[in-house]
């Protein structure tokens, strides 16, 4: 599985929403200096985060974006899918939507498998979880594995 660009730019903007200090929102400029991140490549990650419903926007000087919600409410899973879609698709197909046969047919409860493990730790962890380095217990437990720290 691989994360785009893309998401994870839009995590770590989610991110710096969430432990935006006051009410006020922040310019789109502000988000991408504090995250490195292109700014005009962040202006259409935002607008489809805002249309996704995750942050809202304000025009205007005192303008900018904030969370739509508190970031406690707010999952890794709901940034990714607002501007990448789908978790896990296989050419771009939902895995419900394959099938299979002969040899490969055990190919479609794998990718099954792998799409419900996937979930379970995107959407079980909130950007209020990760901003406040307080990830959940089963998936700091993974990071002990001694193997997930090195490439095969």
């Amino acid at each position: 599985m691989r994360i785009s660009a893309r998401a994870d730019y839009a995590v770590r903007a989610a991110l710096q929403l969430a432990v935006s200090q006051d009410d006020r929102p922040l310019k789109a400029e502000a988000i991408a200096d504090a995250q490195d991140i292109p700014h005009k490549f962040l202006e259409g990650i935002l607008n489809d985060m805002r249309r996704g419903g995750l942050v809202l926007s304000q025009r205007g000087g005192n303008g900018g974006y904030r969370l739509a919600k508190p970031a406690a409410s707010i999952s890794i899973a709901d940034v990714i899918r607002a501007v990448d879609g789908p978790l896990v698709s296989v050419r771009g197909v939902r895995p419900p939507d394959l099938s299979y046969t002969g040899p490969a047919a055990s190919l479609l409860p794998l990718w099954i498998a792998l799409r419900s493990n996937v979930r379970e730790i995107l959407e079980g962890v909130s950007l209020a979880d990760v901003a406040t380095s307080d990830l959940p217990a089963d998936v700091s437990a993974l990071t002990d594995v001694p193997d997930a720290w090195t490439n095969p």
